[in-house]
């Protein structure tokens, strides 16, 4: 049985727990950060612990993953988002990789400030993977041994800054302003026998009670197993690390077509762009300040739950 853990602030302390209902068993072990828990915790030591509790709403819950730790992702790893986003999925046989800085790491329900300079604030629910194990060198992650590398799951929602993600080909830099980066409330450790259901999660993602996105991670095109084999060979992790696996379709981004894109790559610099703001300025789907982003992650049977994210959209000079 997965057990489900939180990192909270309490009387101001920061301290880690297992949740078990409306309640939190204190872990009594400080760990400054999510690879010290993970190396310093057992399942089953977490699973035998009793004692007084805290109820969840007397908490300030924060970010399981601590910002000592990398931020990785993959992009367009669904096939439908694929398409929305101008990519042939039977075309495209790479894996897309790029970081957020660990700075964009906020808790849960924190409010997302949209900067002066961005006009379109995009969203992205994500499922978030939490390493193991350090990994310095090429390894195999197979099925069979894909617990030994992934200790559990977390909500990650990407948001992005399209207008300067796209026009300067700046992905980490559209994706990594302060507060893009909410993770949790909680972070869900498996057993060895909970790792199926890693393949078979309902992610939702709704602005103002709209359902925008929603989707399973059965569907994902680049799996974990495959993409720790591939990233091994390339840099190293450290245990605690974050992988976010891709977003589905329904963002607001509205991307032209593979045709419209050859013919705007014929146009002058500052026309080609043009016409992209001016596209991009039709969609009433890009957040605005006042908006409220709810992201959900879990098992249809319930037994996995990742719990539901909770962010207010506030404008720069409002925050």
């Amino acid at each position: 049985m997965a057990v489900t853990i939180v990192r909270y602030l309490f009387e101001q302390k920061t301290c880690w727990g297992v949740v078990d209902g409306r309640d939190i068993i204190p872990v009594p072990q400080d760990f400054e950060t999510t690879g010290d828990f993970l190396r310093g915790t057992t399942l089953d030591g977490l699973k035998a612990l009793d004692g007084p509790r805290i109820p969840l709403d007397r908490v300030a819950i924060l970010s399981p993953v601590t910002r000592n730790q990398r931020f990785v992702c993959q992009g367009a790893n669904y096939r439908q988002h694929m398409i929305e986003s101008g990519l042939d999925p039977d075309t495209k046989h790479y894996n897309m990789i790029f970081t957020k800085a660990p700075s964009c790491i906020v808790p849960a329900d924190t409010d997302v400030v949209r900067p002066r300079r961005v006009r379109f604030l995009d969203y992205e629910v994500e499922l978030g993977l939490i390493l193991r194990r350090d990994i310095s060198g090429p390894v195999t992650v197979t099925p069979d041994n894909l617990f030994d590398f992934v200790a559990g799951a977390v909500i990650v929602n990407d948001y992005s800054a399209r207008d300067i993600q796209i026009p300067e080909m700046q992905f980490h830099k559209g994706k990594s302003f302060r507060t893009f980066g909410p993770v949790g409330p909680f972070l869900c450790l498996f057993e060895r026998d909970d790792m199926p259901t890693l393949g078979d999660l309902e992610l939702t993602l709704c602005v103002n009670g709209q359902v925008r996105q929603q989707d399973n991670s059965r569907n994902l095109v680049f799996g974990p197993e495959e993409t720790l084999t591939e990233l091994s060979a390339v840099h190293d992790f450290a245990t605690g690390d974050l992988l976010a696996t891709g977003t589905p379709a329904g963002c607001a981004l509205a991307v032209p077509s593979p045709a419209r894109q050859r013919l705007g790559a014929l146009l002058p610099e500052a026309m080609k762009w043009k016409a992209f703001f001016k596209i991009q300025s039709k969609r009433t789907q890009y957040l605005q300040p006042g908006d409220v982003v709810e992201t959900r992650i879990r098992s249809a049977d319930g037994r996995i739950d990742l719990g539901v994210q909770r962010n207010r959209i506030v404008a720069e000079e409002q925050a």
